[in-house]
Parts: structure tokens; sequence; C-alpha cells
């Protein structure tokens, strides 16, 4: 009888029995993974060195703007993951859906304040396919072929979103609409434009600008543009 009583003591029988995501989410939490920092900044650190402010949002891209009709689109998840997903336009929309407010910095040194993008959490996604204990980057994808690498820490930042909206409007396909990800403290080269896969590696190795000089990371409040940096 007292065996019984002791092994239902803090049990709560209104709540779900635990899941696998539960019983992960919570090892990530003691483990204190995915941690990044600060996502915002005090006033006096919000613009990093070398950058000037603008008000509008330049469009660069490598000199072809993919036509991708909703109708078209496919995200997949791939890699060293748990759960693979495949996921049309209907699916992702389907995915809940989040509202982040972030500031943007180019490596070609502009800045943008205050950028009200709207999508897909990066760590809704996360807990969906669940990275496998090797992973260590992801390399994202894009339907012009462009690639770039983000290790699995900065993918898995509070405010990283793959975004379908920006300032309440659907993303135009000159600012890589209709998907594209946004990982508003890094370089934004970083956030691929026209988003067609997300792979998850167990080794972070160069994108497309990385193996053209550019840095592993791009911090930009420790300046990392390029390789020697």
């Amino acid at each position: 009888m007292s065996e019984d009583i002791h092994s239902d003591i803090g049990a709560d029988p209104s709540l779900p029995p635990d899941t696998k995501l539960t019983t992960t989410k919570q090892r990530w939490a003691q483990e204190g993974r995915f941690l990044t920092g600060r996502v915002t900044r005090p006033e006096t650190e919000r613009l990093p060195a070398g950058q000037h402010l603008v008000k509008d949002w330049p469009v660069l891209d490598l000199g072809m703007t993919p036509v991708v009709t909703r109708e078209a689109f496919r995200l997949d998840v791939t890699g060293a993951v748990e759960t693979a997903l495949s996921l049309d336009w209907d699916a992702f929309r389907a995915l809940p859906q989040t509202r982040n407010v972030s500031d943007i910095h180019c490596v070609t040194t502009w800045s943008r304040y205050d950028n009200a993008f709207e999508g897909v959490s990066t760590r809704e996604l996360l807990e969906r396919v669940r990275p496998a204990p090797h992973a260590a980057a992801v390399m994202l994808h894009s339907y012009d072929g462009y690639t770039t690498n983000l290790l699995l820490e900065d993918f898995a930042a509070e405010d990283a979103v793959i975004a379908h909206s920006w300032e309440g409007s659907p993303l135009t396909r000159e600012h890589g609409g209709p998907v594209r990800l946004v990982v508003p403290h890094l370089y934004f080269w970083k956030s691929a434009k026209w988003l067609k896969g997300i792979e998850f590696i167990a080794r972070d190795k160069a994108g497309f600008w990385e193996a053209r000089g550019y840095h592993m990371r791009g911090d930009p409040w420790a300046e990392e543009r390029y390789s020697d940096d």
C-alpha cells in the first residue's frame, strides 16, 4: 500500500503522460542545449561596428531570382534527425506560427531595425524532427542553388524563424518568398532566401559564400565577415 502511494506523489492526473517529445525537451533543458544568450541588446550595443542604418530593405542575390509558387513549394528537412519532414505549403502553414520583431544586419554594411517577421520558429521545427545526438550543424539549401551553413545552436536561436511574411504581408519574391530563414543575430547571408531544404549534418562545412572566403559563422558584433577575421 505505502509503495503505491509513494509512486503517485507529485503526479497530476489532469496532465497527459510523458511522450518522447516531452522527454527530449526536458533533457534539452537539463543540458542547457541550444542556449545562445540574450536576444535583445542595449541601445548602445544595437548597431554592430562597421554598419550603417537604412530605412528601406536592399535586395541582394546571386543574380537569379527563382519563381517558386505556393503550389510548387516544398520544404524538406533531412539528415541527422529522428523524423524527416517534407512539407508542402498547406502543411507548413498548418504548423504553429510565431511573430518576431528583430534587427537585421547585412555583411555589405547596412542594418535595418525593427523588422516584423512571421513564420515557424526553428525551435518548433527542432521539436518535431528531433536532431540526432551527433548533429552539429545544418546546411540550408535554396531554390536558386544557394547554400549556407549554421551551427545547430545558431539555427536554434530563440528569435530564429522560417518566415513567410514581413511587416504583415507575404514575403516578396525579391526578398526570398515564399519562405526564407531569418537568423537575426548573424549576418544576413546566413538567412537563406527561397528556402527548400534544411539538412542536419554531423560536421560543420562551408556553404556557397563560406567556400568563397566568408566567415564560417558570421557574428556581426565580432565583425566575422571573412574567413581571416
